[in-house]
């Protein structure tokens, strides 16, 4: 490796360091060479640097580390998710204040509403606030709640998101999750989601988890609610059938209304 190359990866690392994640495209731009170049330079950095999607990554970043990929999960499923957010639409009424949580799952709930209809939304994710504002809905109110910025998810964290919801009266709570168990309960891939999916289940007065059927029988890193915390669950496919099967074969527990789609 020579001394233009080493430099390169000494300042890939530093700025992935301090921005988490780096276009290749936009890493050739401010070094002034080629994306060849760059990615022979990934090549020579004994696996401290990894490329995901196009994009670059340290090693030991969260998304390397759970294999969550933002931009694979958007399409993951996504006919699944549509009628998870058709059923979901059908829930929200006019002066509503809803939590949509974080993730990709949600965010086709925005087409389905009534774009008369007066409502707050209430979120923590940067591509729920963006999809809102593409949907141009005059009648909906956003307050995007701030804080450290996470790429790997487009989601804020932070103590003050605490403090943020449970000022809010939320009347319904949409909860996203990455992993759906009877027993070991509803996770997600990433710690700093943890609080902000809490807070807003404790404020709700009705809490919905969506998740699709390749969510379920899962466990991931960060657990946050056991299924009984919930009072709807939307779900889809063979495996929400067999979900379904399993709660009404275990009675005695205040398992959700599960609705299959």
């Amino acid at each position: 490796m020579n001394s233009r190359s080493a430099a390169r990866l000494q300042w890939l690392q530093d700025t992935l360091r301090a921005e988490g994640m780096l276009p290749i495209a936009e890493a050739a731009q401010r070094c002034q060479v080629s994306e060849m170049t760059i990615r022979r330079d990934i090549a020579a950095s004994q696996d401290t640097i990894v490329s995901l999607g196009g994009r670059l990554l340290l090693a030991e970043h969260p998304q390397v580390a759970t294999g969550y990929d933002f931009a694979t999960q958007q399409d993951s499923f996504a006919q699944a998710k549509q009628r998870m957010c058709d059923e979901a639409a059908r829930m929200v009424e006019a002066d509503d204040t809803i939590f949509v949580d974080c993730g990709t799952t949600l965010i086709p709930l925005f087409a389905q509403l009534d774009p008369n209809m007066p409502l707050t939304v209430v979120t923590y994710a940067l591509n729920v606030a963006n999809a809102i504002e593409q949907m141009a809905l005059p009648h909906v109110r956003l307050v995007l709640l701030g804080g450290l910025y996470y790429p790997v998810s487009q989601s804020f964290g932070g103590e003050e998101l605490v403090t943020a919801i449970r000022r809010l009266g939320i009347n319904k709570a949409f909860i996203s999750a990455a992993g759906v168990h009877v027993d070991k309960g509803v996770s997600c891939f990433h710690f700093h989601e943890v609080v902000p999916k809490q807070v807003a289940l404790e404020t709700a007065v009705q809490r919905i988890l969506i998740a699709d059927e390749s969510k379920l029988d899962r466990v991931r890193p960060a657990f946050f609610a056991d299924l009984e915390t919930f009072d709807v669950m939307l779900t889809s496919g063979a495996a929400g059938e067999a979900l379904r099967d399993t709660l009404v074969a275990r009675p005695g527990h205040a398992w959700p209304t599960l609705k299959v789609v």
